[in-house]
């Protein structure tokens, strides 16, 4: 019989990560890695050309799609959508988004948009970890996973840290977790 892997609980990977990644925001290169995700990311949503982009506004350290995106003339073209999170049931909407501060706040507390719900083509996932298989772990409320489960049709892009970065022995995906298309990094596309 094969010998089974002893995986970590996902409450301490995720503990682990997120304070990898915060040590990595405050180190010197991070400013540099920033740039350089951002390149590799406006290249994708070139090559995707999204109807409409679905934004998370960041946390917890996570890469800045929307500070980024802005200071690209080129993404003014699509039409922009930020996450809205519900408590109960709980349950993620994106929302029609202008581009400016949001003013709104989600039932998590998290900026969001107050416009018109919206189903987005192209989606921007964060990751607080991933593997090269696609498969994500983020803060464990499952809400991009339903989310991503109830819109089959929509590209689902990563936006990591390549600290964040998991191997088979540290990650193995449960029945709920749904790969994403791709996942982008200041290293490029895996």
């Amino acid at each position: 019989m094969p010998e089974m892997l002893s995986l970590p609980p996902r409450k301490t990977l995720r503990a682990r990560l997120l304070a990898q990644r915060e040590a990595f925001v405050k180190a010197s290169s991070s400013e540099a890695a920033a740039h350089a995700l951002a390149a590799h990311l406006k290249r994708v949503l070139a090559d995707l050309e999204p109807l409409l982009l679905g934004l998370y506004w960041p946390i917890r350290c996570e890469f800045n799609a929307p500070s980024a995106l802005a200071a690209d003339a080129g993404h003014s073209s699509w039409p922009l959508a930020l996450t809205y999170c519900r408590k109960a049931p709980v349950e993620m909407q994106y929302r029609a988004w202008d581009g400016r501060q949001p003013q709104a706040r989600d039932e998590c507390n998290m900026l969001s948009a107050d416009g018109a719900v919206v189903v987005p083509d192209v989606v921007l996932v964060p990751c607080a970890g991933f593997t090269r298989a696609g498969f994500r772990l983020g803060y464990g409320g499952g809400y991009f996973d339903r989310w991503m489960a109830a819109h089959p049709h929509a590209t689902a892009v990563g936006v990591a840290w390549a600290v964040g970065e998991l191997t088979d022995t540290d990650f193995q995906p449960e029945p709920h977790d749904l790969p994403l298309a791709l996942i982008v990094t200041e290293n490029g596309v895996v």
